[in-house]
């Protein structure tokens, strides 16, 4: 399932797609990190916990408030940070591997107007499929 779509008519496109639990630990799932643009695709490993679940829902608050925010940056392993404002005057999503590949991938996207409410709609259909998840 996708828990985050970011994309555009562009071609652009950051996206966070969970694969099931994950094989070695019980309280987390596989997913990973999908970026697509005309210029440069790849893709990144991740592991979510239900503390990384609850730390996304708070980060769509304060999206939906006007905040940008960096989810995942003080953890192991990749991050996102959206930037609503970005360089090209559009929401921008910045994908960083600083721990393992050491790349850092900006890709600009205009998302639909109720991207926020349908990312909240991902996450309670994912926490609604997934639970129990432990807390770890």
């Amino acid at each position: 399932m996708d828990l985050v779509v970011l994309a555009d008519d562009e071609g652009n496109s950051v996206c966070v797609k969970v694969l099931g639990r994950h094989p070695d630990w019980s309280a987390g799932l596989a997913a990973e990190i999908v970026v697509q643009t005309p210029f440069v695709s790849g893709r990144i490993d991740l592991v979510l916990s239900a503390s990384k679940l609850e730390a996304w829902a708070d980060a769509l608050a304060r999206l939906d408030a006007g905040e940008d925010i960096a989810w995942m940056a003080m953890g192991r392993g990749p991050s996102i940070s959206i930037q609503l404002t970005g360089e090209r005057d559009c929401p921008e999503v910045v994908v960083e591997d600083v721990t393992g590949s050491m790349v850092t991938v900006r890709v600009p996207v205009v998302p639909p107007e109720d991207w926020i409410a349908s990312h909240r709609q991902r996450l309670h259909d994912l926490t609604t499929n997934w639970n129990p998840i432990p807390s770890a």
